[in-house]
């Protein structure tokens, strides 16, 4: 009988050691968006949903249409300025973000990703690549593309193993190589075996050499492995899936006019809807980011966004944490871990 006790004290130790360290982690999370206001301002929240931290770009806002406005990597958050050509870079130093430089941009930037010690700018008419190396990004490119349309559609960046994928809104997906150094080193090319209903290619995920590639107006998901689209799924009842976030077994897709977010599990070539919905909102949600059992979504109607916070279980179930409003059209969302 004593050893039986022994075990379940012991089981309810290690339960709330476990417990006891997912709340310091999640206390150590920051979720950031930018008010992408004519002073833009990097707007910084804890877990909870409180804000903690306003930090000027030094920039002009003015984003729309876009995802991945924000991006994170380590200690540095960069976060477009569309209005000014600029892209700010910030340090978390501590406790808090300071601004440490702003680079110039081939055109007005949209959206951001960080990779292969890189920073990869998406701007109306252009891609390019700045060296990231010991916590300084470099303000001089090291690689340009022009973008096949560049009528400024652009939509979203994201980073591949050995290239870039992008979505241009006037029906264009395309990939763009990679130097032995991870530069830009090539010219955009179209992916093949696009679908011919395609319809306003929207937002993506990536994961070592897939990307999941929303095709809105034709509420369509798809996945491109290797310069080629390989599967397409129907978002069901959902419309026009836009922005989507993507960790572990499941992908998440934020529906801009269901003003919802869908569930889909996603495994070799399979794209499979899970549950249609798992979240509402007020507004058009415009971005979407999930990491570590964290999910964060900014929707907006009538100048008027909101930051919602989740938690997510091990099944993909969202349960809200908290919503803030923020007075203007706010751009970009991203989760920034604390130490794990």
């Amino acid at each position: 009988m004593k050893r039986i006790r022994y075990i379940a004290a012991a089981t309810l130790m290690i339960g709330a050691i476990a417990g006891a360290q997912g709340q310091d982690w999640n206390s150590h999370t920051r979720i950031a968006t930018s008010s992408n206001a004519a002073t833009n301002e990097l707007l910084v929240y804890n877990a909870s949903d409180k804000l903690i931290q306003t930090v000027a770009t030094g920039g002009k806002g003015g984003a729309s249409g876009n995802a991945g406005g924000i991006a994170a990597f380590k200690d540095l958050v960069a976060v477009v300025n569309f209005g000014s050509k600029t892209v700010s870079i910030f340090e978390h130093s501590g406790g808090s973000f300071v601004l440490k430089h702003t680079i110039p941009t081939a055109s007005s930037p949209l959206s951001v990703a960080f990779g292969h010690d890189h920073l990869y700018v998406l701007g109306a008419t252009t891609v390019e690549s700045h060296q990231v190396s010991e916590g300084w990004v470099s303000s001089n490119s090291d690689g340009e593309a022009t973008l096949l349309h560049a009528d400024g559609t652009a939509a979203q960046v994201g980073v591949l193993d050995r290239e870039l994928i992008l979505t241009e809104k006037s029906n264009a997906i395309e990939s763009v190589p990679l130097g032995w150094d991870f530069a830009i080193a090539g010219v955009a090319n179209l992916v093949s075996d696009i679908p011919a209903n395609v319809n306003t290619p929207f937002g993506l995920a990536t994961r070592g050499n897939e990307a999941y590639v929303t095709i809105a107006h034709a509420n369509e998901i798809s996945l491109v492995r290797h310069d080629a689209v390989l599967t397409v799924k129907g978002s069901g009842t959902q419309n026009s899936p836009c922005w989507l976030a993507l960790d572990g077994p499941f992908l998440f897709s934020s529906n801009s006019p269901s003003q919802s977010v869908s569930r889909y599990a996603v495994y070799g070539e399979k794209i499979v809807q899970d549950a249609a919905v798992v979240a509402n909102f007020v507004g058009d949600p415009t971005d979407i980011a999930y990491h570590h059992e964290l999910a964060a979504v900014i929707d907006g109607a009538n100048g008027i966004s909101r930051l919602s916070i989740f938690h997510v279980d091990e099944d993909g179930n969202f349960t809200l944490e908290g919503v803030s409003t923020i007075d203007n059209s706010a751009n970009g969302v991203a989760i920034i871990p604390g130490d794990e």
